[in-house]
């Protein structure tokens, strides 16, 4: 299954569920949410933390948070 760590500069993806039922509610109310977008912006220096855009907002996340959620990537010829 693939999750938000696996995803390329610029790829996006469809939250799909959680691997770790305890996100933080924070996260969940700038809309990390199964059926929500998302897209990896950039990518710092040593790796972690990783710069989404989750529906519109842009925030930073760590990778250990990235791989506790579940997505469907999207491929570049496939319309969301």
């Amino acid at each position: 299954m693939a999750t938000v760590a696996d995803l390329r500069l610029g790829q996006k993806g469809i939250i799909k569920d959680f691997t770790e039922h305890k996100l933080p509610v924070k996260l969940m109310e700038l809309g990390c949410l199964p059926g929500n977008s998302v897209e990896l912006l950039q990518v710092a220096p040593l790796n972690d933390p990783i710069y989404i855009n989750l529906s519109g907002s842009h925030l930073a996340i760590r990778r250990s948070l990235a791989k506790c959620i579940e997505l469907d990537i999207i491929e570049e010829n496939q319309v969301p």
